[in-house]
C-alpha cells in the first residue's frame, strides 16, 4: 500500500504517518513535508521517486504527473484500468492526505503583493485532493489532521466502509470548493457590481445547543475570504464568563455590536429581539449606560448590552444592577472585569479593541430565500454623501439637530416600520415591525410617555399621510427627520408647519425587514 503526504498543517502530521507505516503503509512526500517527516526519524520516499521525474520550475511541478494521478484515479474494478498501470510500471495509491496553502491568510497582509499571492495559490494540491476524492471507493482522502486518529482507527479494524470513505470525500471537494473561493474573492476585490457567480466559503466555528427554538438544530459558521474579517466582528470576540452563547444570544450580540457601531461618541445600546430598547450616546459611559435604560427598564431585562467603548469601573457598578443574557464591548477595565465575573450566568464578551467606530462591513448583505439567496450592499451612507434639508417653515435649533443626527443613525437599525423618539442623545420611544407606520408613532409615544414632550422622531420612511407627523405633535414632538419622497409631502410638510414643527428630509430611506 502506498501512501501520498504533503501537508501545509502539519499538526499530528507525524504520529499519523507512523501509525501509517505501522499498517505497513509506503510513504511518499514533498517539501517541508517530506523534511519533518525525515527530521521525525520515518522512513520516507520522495515522489520524485515514485515519478522518476524531479521537481521543476522551482517546485511548481512535483505531483502533477500520470504516475501519480494514474495510480490515484484508476479503478480497481475495471480490469483494462489496471492493465494499463501495469504495462506503463505504475503502482497504485491507496491514501492520500494533503491540505493546502493559506491563501487567505497571506493575502489579508496590506503587504502582500500580486506576485506574493499568486506563488500562494496551491495547484498540485487542490488536483491530488479533487482526483483522490473522485476514486474514494478506493483511495482514502483527508484533508483535516482532525480526520488522522479516526482513520486509523478504521485502517486498524481492517477494509474502511464506503460510507466513511464518501464522508472523506465529502469533506475533501468541500475544502477545494472553499479554497477556490477565497482565491476567487482576492482576484475579483474591487470590482463594481455582483458577479455571474459566486460562492460563499465558510467554516463551523461551534455547534450550539438549538436554534431559535429548541425543536430546530443550530451551528454558527465563519466566513472566510479577503475581507470577512475586516472591522469589529461577533465572530472575532473573545468570551471572557458565562454560559455558552445561544442561537438567539449570537443574533442580538450581532445587531447590538451594529448599533453602537453606528456611533463615534461614547455609546451604549440595550438589545431585545434585535431592535435597540435602549441607546444612548454620552462622553461618561456610565451616564450613557443610565439613560439608555431609562429608555425601557422594563424590556431591558435580560437583554443584551454593547458598548463601543470599553467598560470601566463605574459603568460595570451600573450594569450589575440589572440581570442581563450577555455583554459585548471593545474591551474591559479591570475592575469592571472584576464585578461583571461575579455573575456567572453572564456572557461577557470582548473584542479586544480599544474602541468601536462607524466601519461598514465587509462584502454583501445576502439574505436567505427558499431557493436562492437576495444580495445587496450594506445599508452605508458616509455623513458626507447625506443631502438633508429643512423643509418647513421654522428651522431646528442647535439642540435638535444633535438629536436629528442621533435618531437617523438609531432608527436605520430597527425593524420596519421603524419610528424612534430621541431627547438629549438617547432613546426614549421606539415603535418597531408594525405593517402601519402610525401605530408605530402610537407605540414609540406610549413607551416615552412624558419623555415625548420636546423630543425628535426619526422615521426609517416618508410618512405617506399627515396622520402620522399631526400624531407626534399632539404627542410632545418638536421636529422630525425622515426621508420624504411621498406623493403627499406637501400636505406632511404643511402639517408640521401647522404645529410649528420643525422637519428635515433626508432623500435616503432606512428599511429594515
Amino acid at each position: 500500500m502506498k501512501a501520498i503526504l504533503s501537508v501545509c498543517d502539519k499538526s499530528g502530521l507525524l504520529p499519523f504517518a507512523q501509525g501509517l507505516a505501522g499498517l505497513g503503509f509506503e510513504i511518499y512526500s514533498t517539501g517541508g513535508t517530506q523534511r519533518a517527516l525525515a527530521q521525525g526519524g520515518l522512513a520516507v520516499s520522495s515522489v520524485s521517486q515514485l515519478t522518476g521525474f524531479p521537481e521543476i520550475l522551482e517546485g511548481r511541478v512535483k505531483t502533477l504527473h500520470p504516475a501519480v494521478h494514474g495510480g490515484i484515479l484508476a479503478r480497481r474494478d475495471l480490469p483494462e484500468h489496471m492493465a494499463q498501470l501495469e504495462q506503463r510500471g505504475i503502482a497504485t495509491i491507496d491514501l492520500v492526505a494533503v491540505n493546502l496553502y493559506p491563501f487567505g491568510h497571506i493575502v489579508s497582509r496590506p503587504e502582500v503583493s500580486l506576485e506574493d499571492a499568486l506563488e500562494n495559490i496551491d495547484i498540485g494540491g487542490p488536483t491530488l485532493i479533487r482526483a483522490s476524492a473522485k476514486n474514494f471507493p478506493w483511495v482514502l482522502v483527508v484533508v483535516d489532521p482532525a480526520d488522522y486518529e479516526p482513520l486509523l482507527a478504521e485502517l486498524r479494524k481492517g477494509e474502511v466502509g464506503l460510507e466513511y470513505r464518501r464522508k472523506l470525500a465529502h469533506k475533501a471537494f468541500q475544502h477545494t470548493a472553499s479554497y477556490d473561493t477565497v482565491i476567487a474573492q482576492y482576484l475579483r476585490a474591487g470590482e463594481a457590481g455582483f458577479p455571474e457567480e459566486v460562492t460563499i466559503a465558510l467554516k463551523k466555528r461551534l455547534d450550539l445547543r438549538y436554534g431559535e427554538n429548541p425543536h430546530q438544530r443550530a451551528a454558527l459558521y465563519q466566513e472566510q475570504g479577503i475581507g470577512a474579517e475586516a472591522g469589529p466582528s461577533l465572530l472575532g470576540a473573545r468570551q471572557l464568563g458565562g454560559p455558552e452563547l445561544s442561537f438567539n444570544n449570537i443574533l442580538d450580540l450581532d445587531a447590538a455590536l451594529a448599533v453602537v457601531s453606528e456611533f463615534a461618541e461614547p455609546t451604549v445600546a440595550i438589545i431585545k429581539h434585535t431592535n435597540p430598547c435602549g441607546l444612548a450616546s454620552h462622553p461618561d459611559l456610565a451616564e450613557a449606560y443610565r439613560r439608555a435604560l431609562a429608555g425601557d427598564p422594563v424590556a431591558a431585562f435580560g437583554g443584551i448590552v454593547a458598548t463601543n467603548r470599553p467598560i470601566d469601573g463605574a459603568a460595570a457598578q451600573e450594569i450589575v444592577k440589572t440581570h442581563y443574557d450577555a455583554i459585548i464591548a471593545p474591551d474591559y477595565e479591570a475592575q469592571a472585569l472584576e464585578l461583571l465575573l461575579r455573575k456567572s450566568n453572564l456572557r461577557l464578551l470582548t473584542l479586544g479593541l480599544t474602541s468601536v467606530g462607524p466601519t461598514p462591513p465587509p462584502g454583501l448583505d445576502l439574505r436567505r430565500v427558499r431557493g436562492g439567496l437576495l444580495a445587496q450592499n450594506w445599508d452605508a451612507i458616509a455623513a458626507h454623501e447625506l443631502k438633508a434639508r429643512t423643509v418647513t417653515k421654522r428651522q431646528p435649533t442647535e439642540e435638535e439637530w444633535r438629536d436629528l443626527v442621533f435618531a437617523w443613525h438609531a432608527v436605520k437599525l430597527i425593524k420596519s416600520n421603524a419610528i424612534v423618539l430621541v431627547k438629549g442623545k438617547s432613546l426614549v420611544g421606539m415603535g418597531a415591525g408594525q405593517p402601519s407606520r402610525v401605530v408605530s408613532v402610537e407605540l414609540a409615544l406610549d413607551r416615552a410617555g412624558e419623555a415625548a414632550q420636546g423630543s425628535v422622531l426619526g422615521s426609517d420612511a416618508f410618512f405617506p399621510f399627515p396622520d402620522g407627523v399631526e400624531l407626534a405633535a399632539r404627542g410632545g414632538v418638536s421636529a422630525i427627520i425622515q426621508p420624504g419622497g411621498s406623493v403627499r409631502d406637501q400636505e406632511v410638510i404643511e402639517a408640521a408647519d401647522k404645529y410649528n414643527m420643525a422637519m428635515v428630509f433626508t432623500g435616503a430611506r432606512h428599511f429594515k425587514h
